[in-house]
């Protein structure tokens, strides 16, 4: 497999301890992750998906990071949420809706 066009970080909202205790985890993001991978699949898209330990976006989770454009996405907590991200990268703008700004 070689690299990846793009990969996609979820927010998994875990601490030191291995626990999720954020807003993040809370709020489906780890549950999505099936969702995304499927959809990327179904899409043809060439990305990975990866979990991550807290994003310290937690006023704006679940939160969803894309790179190499480096947008970061807030309240990424439904398909249609997840949906509007993998639009953005097919279609190579950010989605406006959820993408979050300093």
């Amino acid at each position: 497999m070689g690299k990846p066009s793009h990969h996609i970080f979820v927010c998994g909202s875990f601490r030191m301890n291995g626990t999720p205790q954020g807003v993040c985890s809370k709020g489906g993001s780890m549950q999505l992750m099936q969702y995304l991978e499927q959809e990327i699949g179904d899409r043809g898209i060439d990305a990975a998906v990866s979990s991550t330990g807290c994003l310290k976006l937690c006023d704006r989770g679940p939160a969803v990071i894309v790179y190499p454009e480096g947008w970061y996405y807030g309240h990424i907590d439904s398909e249609d949420a997840m949906d509007a991200v993998l639009d953005s990268i097919e279609n190579g703008r950010p989605d406006a809706v959820h993408l979050l700004s300093d």
